[in-house]
């Protein structure tokens, strides 16, 4: 409770055992009066002025929002790798290979070898010329274990007509070298050099290349002559398809090993 300062309180009077009154000899004094609220009042405005647990509800709000601008800011940063994450990847899965991480080829290094296969499985054939002394075949016979001939990769040579047979399809290079000494050459002689494939449902052969060779004479007759003749191109064959060589002169062939070639390999 509060009061009026202003008015004084009423005068206090002594009584003796008469009952008269009689006055005070103090002088009168005003009793104090204060101007704070009760008790209850100054808990509860304190309580108010403090907030929750005792922190000032500015201060709590200014730490939300720092909380807020962290988790904020970890938030962007999370996007932003996300993003650098994804974009990268991409670029590996659109991004070609270069020269510098692919395999590169090397001059008579076959592709199997890149792919870590043995070279000795690419179908591919060399056989050399065989010398005959009795009986000469327009389709010439090889040698396919002599020195550097060799058979790999199901390539099969034919011993019995001298064929080179092939059991894959596919791209082939095929290649055939005579050399024919012609004792009595004369400005009228010639030769045919061929090559040609038997093909399974095909009766007649079918030519694959071929050479006609003349006027290499000397004009002089009599006289002995070296001459020779070289086929090559790629063909493509079929599984099982049979190739050989025809020479017209068989008996003019060199009876040098190296000198008479046959080969074919798989592109």
């Amino acid at each position: 409770m509060s009061c009026d300062q202003s008015y004084p309180f009423p005068q206090v009077f002594l009584v003796n055992g008469d009952g008269s009154p009689q006055p005070s000899t103090q002088p009168l004094s005003l009793v104090p009066c204060w101007s704070f609220p009760p008790a209850q009042e100054r808990v509860r405005s304190r309580g108010k002025s403090q907030g929750f647990m005792g922190v000032s509800p500015c201060l709590a709000l200014i730490v939300l929002l720092l909380f807020l601008l962290v988790f904020a800011a970890l938030g962007f940063e999370a996007y932003q790798i996300y993003n650098l994450q994804t974009e990268l990847r991409e670029m590996r899965e659109t991004t070609p290979e270069t020269e510098f991480n692919a395999a590169q080829k090397q001059i008579g290094l076959y592709e199997s070898e890149l792919h870590g296969e043995d070279k000795d499985n690419r179908p591919a054939a060399h056989v050399i010329g065989r010398i005959q002394k009795e009986v000469f075949h327009r389709t010439l016979r090889w040698e396919s274990k002599v020195g550097q001939a060799f058979i790999s990769g199901g390539v099969s040579y034919l011993i019995e007509d001298g064929g080179l047979q092939v059991n894959e399809s596919g791209l082939y290079h095929i290649y055939s070298r005579v050399e024919l000494i012609f004792k009595n050459c004369s400005p009228k002689s010639s030769f045919v050099h061929s090559v040609f494939v038997r093909r399974t449902g095909h009766s007649p052969p079918l030519t694959l290349m071929e050479a006609h060779r003349a006027g290499f004479c000397s004009q002089q007759p009599d006289h002995a002559w070296t001459t020779e003749s070289y086929l090559g191109s790629a063909v493509k064959l079929q599984k099982y398809d049979r190739v050989f060589v025809n020479v017209s002169h068989p008996v003019y062939l060199s009876h040098a090993h190296y000198a008479n070639f046959f080969g074919l390999y798989k592109i």
